[in-house]
């Protein structure tokens, strides 16, 4: 059986009624499983975890898009995630009986249907991407919506597919084919948002901190505290505990404490059993004990 992951973010994340109506739409396309949505308001975004093979996905994918197009303008769109299109990130991840070169091709067939659709400008990214300088996601989204005009007038700025300027109101999105990351958030019992941004300077690969991790320091204004939000890209070689502890390490330098963490999106059972052999201290611990897995039939 062939199984890709696609986690499309859009850039929405507090009209439910909308972001109900996109996921009833997925639901609608034959041998396409939408295994969770989750919502942010703060962030005003919605990330969808969805499952199929390379034909449900290619089908149901622009029904998002549409569905996009119509109901968000990120004219008027404000939120503390970064983002550049209504329609922020569609990545395709393989799980089972597919290689990363189908997912890549998934990726080009996708972005090239949505961009002829809409008009939509669509950039390739991390394994999808042939160009150094366009492989990481925020090199692609930096400058944003606001600033995407005049970045895409620059040379080597022109989008993989698509026209060579933003959709008006929808702007343009970034496609790829990648592993699995978990998308894992640190809320700190504090409203400063300097220390939040210097812990997530700290942790992160591109300043030196932690490889395969991404962070940054955002607040949640609606609660008064601030977040430490990371892209963990690699939880096998840099795990969720180790993350965890040097957050609540640099924290505790500055004088605060970690209120609590969460993760946005579904997790691989390897993430969670790693972290709980690590603060649980387990002698000798294998996935073979885990219940369920024995029960399934997919311990090991």
């Amino acid at each position: 059986m062939a199984i890709i992951e696609c986690v499309p973010n859009i850039s929405e994340g507090r009209r439910a009624d909308l972001i109900q109506g996109l996921a009833d739409t997925l639901r609608t396309v034959p041998g396409l499983r939408v295994l969770d949505v989750q919502s942010d308001p703060t962030h005003n975004r919605s990330v969808f975890t969805l499952a199929g093979d390379a034909e449900a996905l290619a089908a149901g994918i622009p029904r998002l898009f549409e569905g996009a197009l119509a109901a968000i303008d990120l004219r008027t769109h404000k939120g503390e995630h970064p983002r550049m299109g209504a329609v922020d990130v569609v990545p395709f991840i393989p799980i089972e009986g597919v290689t990363m070169a189908d997912c890549v091709a998934l990726a080009k067939s996708v972005a090239a249907d949505v961009a002829a659709r809409f008009a939509w400008p669509m950039y390739l990214y991390e394994e999808a991407s042939a160009n150094p300088a366009r492989k990481n996601l925020e090199d692609i989204r930096r400058g944003e919506f606001e600033g995407l005009a005049a970045k895409m007038a620059q040379p080597g700025w022109a989008p993989d597919y698509g026209p060579a300027a933003p959709h008006p109101s929808a702007g343009a999105t970034a496609i790829g084919a990648r592993l699995p990351l978990i998308a894992f958030n640190i809320n700190l019992a504090t409203d400063r948002l300097d220390v939040a941004k210097q812990i997530a300077a700290a942790i992160r690969m591109s300043s030196g901190g932690l490889r395969y991790v991404k962070a940054m320091g955002i607040p949640l204004e609606d609660r008064g505290i601030v977040q430490v939000s990371m892209n963990l890209t690699n939880y096998e070689k840099t795990p969720m505990c180790r993350v965890f502890d040097l957050v609540k390490r640099e924290a505790a330098r500055y004088g605060v404490q970690v209120l609590e963490s969460e993760i946005v999106g579904l997790v691989p059972t390897a993430a969670l059993l790693q972290t709980a052999e690590y603060f649980l201290q387990l002698e000798g611990f294998s996935p073979d004990q885990v219940l369920e897995k024995k029960i399934t039939g997919r311990a090991g």
